[in-house]
């Protein structure tokens, strides 16, 4: 009976005594202390805990970005968690394990943490290509609104033009019944000539305020913008007359001769530079740095 009981305990005191006998055996030979090893084993169970909640979070994400992404979706963590749990219990395990166990779970955390970051990466890369997808059709969707409304924008322009042609052609047929029809270009009033014109405008600089000064930046100006020619037309933007009204129709507010009328336009020229550049030299000045006026 006492040689039983005393087999009985044996397997229960084995790993104390194999642990004891670590321990000297270590302190005679001067290898890695018991507590240190221990402690290594403590530590990789705690990294491979948090790689293992690290690949369900972002095994998480994917599923739930529900995008559009090649290869694997999710972490295996079976063999991990197995390992983890081989290791949970220092106090069972005998000492001379230890370091080959530990070993082994930190190979399969670096394994799973590398296919976490694999996932992760491929992850961002699919939510960046997302977000440039909706950039670019957010830009194309302006770019389309702002055609559109361009394109509003010149059927009422062509339209208001029509408008004011057919309201010309009325009120010069109604104004002209009674005379022979011309079969060309509306007759010229005045002397329409640049040199007339530009005797015109130097008269009418004094009704402004202005100076003899500022009739040099007027000449300078309008030979820019016609060269002083009471029919220029500028056939790309429309633009009519000396002062290059757009539309020429604008000057009509000077007089109902605008087409014709030198002295006309050169009174609503006047008047737009006053009201919009203050003064001639003003006006030339804008239309230096910008070339328009």
């Amino acid at each position: 009976m006492v040689g039983t009981t005393a087999s009985a305990v044996v397997p229960t005191a084995a790993p104390v005594m194999q642990r004891a006998a670590f321990v000297s055996a270590a302190a005679s030979s001067g290898a890695q202390p018991l507590s240190s090893i221990e402690q290594a084993a403590t530590d990789a169970v705690a990294d491979a805990q948090n790689v293992v909640t690290d690949a369900a979070t972002t095994t998480a994400d994917v599923s739930a970005s529900a995008l559009p992404i090649d290869g694997e979706t999710r972490v295996d963590t079976t063999a991990l968690r197995s390992r983890i749990a081989g290791l949970d219990d220092t106090d069972v395990i005998p000492t001379l394990l230890l370091p080959d166990l530990t070993e082994r779970l930190a190979d399969e955390t670096e394994n799973v943490r590398a296919a976490t970051g694999d996932l992760r990466g491929r992850l961002e890369a699919a939510q960046a290509q997302k977000a440039a997808e909706e950039e670019a059709a957010r830009i194309a969707a302006e770019e389309a609104a702002a055609a559109e409304a361009a394109a509003a924008e010149e059927a009422a322009a062509a339209e208001r033009a029509a408008e004011e042609r057919a309201a010309q052609r009325s009120s010069g047929s109604s104004a002209s019944s009674s005379a022979p029809v011309s079969s060309g270009a509306p007759a010229a009033s005045g002397d329409n000539s640049p040199a007339g014109a530009k005797s015109t405008a130097r008269s009418m600089l004094g009704g402004y305020g202005w100076g003899d000064d500022q009739f040099s930046c007027l000449e300078s100006l309008w030979n820019k913008e016609s060269g002083w020619n009471y029919q220029a037309y500028n056939s790309g933007s429309g633009a009519f007359g000396i002062p290059q009204a757009l539309p020429g129709s604008k000057m009509a507010s000077a007089g109902g001769d605008w087409q014709t009328s030198a002295a006309t336009q050169i009174s609503w020229g006047l008047g737009y530079i006053s009201g919009r550049y203050g003064t001639p030299c003003g006006a030339w000045g804008h239309s230096q740095s910008t070339g328009w006026y």
